[in-house]
Parts: structure tokens; sequence; C-alpha cells
């Protein structure tokens, strides 16, 4: 038989099309592989954070090289509470992943710039001409998601450059005591200096609109509330992220096509949205898969990704209770409420392993939201999830 162009197409150089080709180039330096980027580099203008507690530490080596900023602990602050916890956090950014990526794999390795318009198990198809591979994995990111339910996670974040140090020590991942605006609000701070500071307006919404002028107004006027004199914005982000309620899996992905990963599999966590420890654990395991080959790597991705739907049952109730049970001006209380429990149970939920007894520690006592409400929204599954993408 001829022998493919490449032996690995990883379509997507983001965040877990970029782990996937780290791990290959660790664990199979023997392969041929080739990433496919529509942007001008890998990784975009991205950070992506997470408790350290989410990856496993025989994990770790994959992640590290990426690491742009380390803290010991972080914050939370609600209307009635405000705690300090102290799993250390971390952040990566886009920059760091395209630098990693570079460093690891040959200069023609990297293919920026280029549109994928259609994808196989095995061949790729660009604008100017398509290829052969071994195996063709897509990780391009969310598509649009007519047979899953739910609502959205929506933010905008800017990399504030501040007169004078802005006081923080430690990462604050929710500042609920903002205005309850279009959903659930938040704010979000990371100090990557004594006075660069990454400043994120998120809400847990019904829509998937995001109105980018409104946001950053907010985010002055939140500077503004913290004494801060902002010189200048050296990065910005935006994002529309599915928080999944419910779906039907088999539809979502019908056994065909190729390798998936990422979004593109809904391997990210159905409430808070958080998909780096499953983009971890999935490119450590998937390149340890004794046969690469396009057909075992569809059917080994789609079978990881079934197995993680099934798991996620749990979190996609709560995401029910959420945008069913709550007025959308109400939902932090449930966040404020969760707030409260144990910090080892906090981290088993942001890395997708609660245990048996940690979701009856979760559902017990008085709900945040009426009885009834909450009761009628397990049978509901939130809005169609097609739009997005």
């Amino acid at each position: 038989m001829q022998r493919p162009d490449i032996d690995i197409a990883v379509l997507g150089g983001g965040l877990a099309g970029g782990l996937i080709a780290l791990a290959l180039a660790a664990l199979r330096p023997d392969l041929r592989v080739l990433v496919i980027e529509r942007g001008p580099r890998c990784g975009g203008n991205h950070v992506w954070s997470f408790f350290t507690s989410d990856v496993a530490a025989e994990d770790r080596w994959l992640v590290e090289p990426l690491i742009a900023a380390r803290w010991d602990g972080y914050e939370v602050r609600f209307p009635g509470h405000d705690r300090v916890l102290a799993t250390p956090y971390r952040s990566i950014t886009g920059e760091r992943l395209d630098e990693a990526l570079r460093a690891a794999l040959p200069a023609d390795a990297l293919l920026t710039g280029a549109d994928v318009i259609a994808a196989t198990a095995t061949r790729v198809t660009l604008a100017d001409r398509t290829l052969s591979a071994g195996a063709v994995i897509d990780a391009r990111g969310g598509a649009p998601m007519p047979h899953m339910a739910g609502g959205w996670q929506k933010f905008l974040g800017q990399m504030l450059e501040l007169a004078a140090p802005h006081g923080l020590t430690r990462p604050v991942v929710m500042d609920a005591r903002v205005e309850q605006l279009d959903g659930y609000r938040f704010v979000y701070c990371l100090p990557f200096s004594e006075t660069d500071v990454f400043v994120e307006d998120t809400y847990y919404t019904d829509g998937p609109e995001l109105d980018g002028a409104a946001l950053r107004n907010r985010i002055a006027a939140y500077a503004e509330e913290q004494g801060w004199t902002v010189q200048g914005i050296s990065r910005e982000e935006t994002g529309v992220l599915p928080v999944i309620a419910g779906g039907d899996f088999a539809a979502f992905w019908p056994a065909e096509g190729p390798a998936r990963a990422g979004a593109r599999a809904a391997l990210v966590h159905p409430l808070t949205s958080y998909s780096l420890p499953d983009a971890v654990r999935f490119a450590a395991r998937l390149c340890r898969q004794p046969d690469l080959s396009g057909a075992a790597l569809a059917r080994a991705s789609r079978d990881w990704a079934r197995s993680h739907w099934r798991s996620g049952s749990f979190y996609r109730l709560l995401a029910r209770m959420l945008f069913g049970a709550a007025e959308p001006d109400r939902r932090y209380r449930m966040l404020e409420r969760f707030y409260r429990l144990p910090e080892p149970l906090i981290e088993r939920f942001y890395a997708g392993r609660s245990t048996h007894a940690d979701r009856l520690r979760v559902l017990a006592g008085k709900p945040p939201v009426p009885i009834a409400a909450a009761i009628a929204s397990l049978a509901g599954g939130g809005r169609p999830l097609g739009a997005l993408g």
C-alpha cells in the first residue's frame, strides 16, 4: 500500500490539539505529525487555567512547560460568603503553547493559516490540496450541537496594565458581588504581576449572544470600583461555551468520520465548560493506544467520549437545576452554597471526579432554589445548543 503523506493529522492547534501533538512528539517520535491550524499561530489568544488537583501526577509533565503563572491558592466572593482556598492554581497562555509546539515539532509539522474544507478518518481536504493520513484527529473546537441542550457560559477577558499595584495576592476565581445581569454573572481576576491583571466578565446565560462593547464597559467599571487606573490593555479574548444539561450522544456523534478531541468530542465538564482536565487525560491516553490507525483512533475517541458522557450525568443534572430552577439573577446562590462545602469535594468536582458521597453532599439539605422548580427542572434539558459554533 502507498504510504500516506503524514501519519497523524491533528486539526486545530488549540488546547486539545496542541496537547495531543505534544504527547505524540514525546511518546511517539517515530510518527510524522502535522498540526493544521486556521489561525496565524497555535494557541490563539487564550488563557487556560486549572487547579493542580485537576491533573494526575503522572500527566503533569505534559502541562508543566506550558505554565505561564502559578499561585498557591485562590479566593471566591459572593454577596453572603467570601472564602480563600488553598488549592494551587495555574494558568497556561496561547503563546506558551505555540512556543512549546514549535520547540517539540519540526518546522514543517505546523501548518498555520490553513482552513480545513473536509475531513475523514484518513484524509484532509484543504483549499489548495488534499492530504492522506494514517489517522485524522479533529480538535477544531466547538461545533453546532443540535442534539444537545442547556445554556451557555460566555465571557470577555482583558489583560489590564495598571498604573499602580492592584493589591491581589491570588486569583479571584469568582467575584459574584457584582450586579447580576443576563444570568449568573461573576468577574474572574488573575494577577500575572503586581500591575498586570487579567479580568474576565463571565455569564451563565440562556442565550449565546455576546455584547462585546457592554462587557468591555463593565470591565472598565469593575476596575474603577477596585481603585485601579488602567494604562493599557495588552490582550483580549472572548468565548461562548456550551453548558450541557442534556442530549443524545449517539445522535451527536454517529459512528463515522475522524477521531475527535476537546469540545469537538464534548470532552468538557458539562456544568463548568471546563476542558483542560479532560484534554490532558485524553492526550496522554490516546497517544499510548497500540493501534493509531484512522479507524482505530476514531473508535477509541468515540468510546472515550461516550464513557465521559455517561459519567457526566450528575453534572448535567446540576446544569438543569441551574438553568431550569433558578431565576437568572438568583443563580449565584447555588454557587455560593457550593463554596461552603469541603475543599477536597470542590477539587474533585472541578476535576470531574465527584464521588457518590460528594454527590449526596452537594444535593443534601435545603436547596438554594424553590423545591417545586428544582423538581420540575429535572425533566427539562434547557435550550437546544444547535446555534452554537
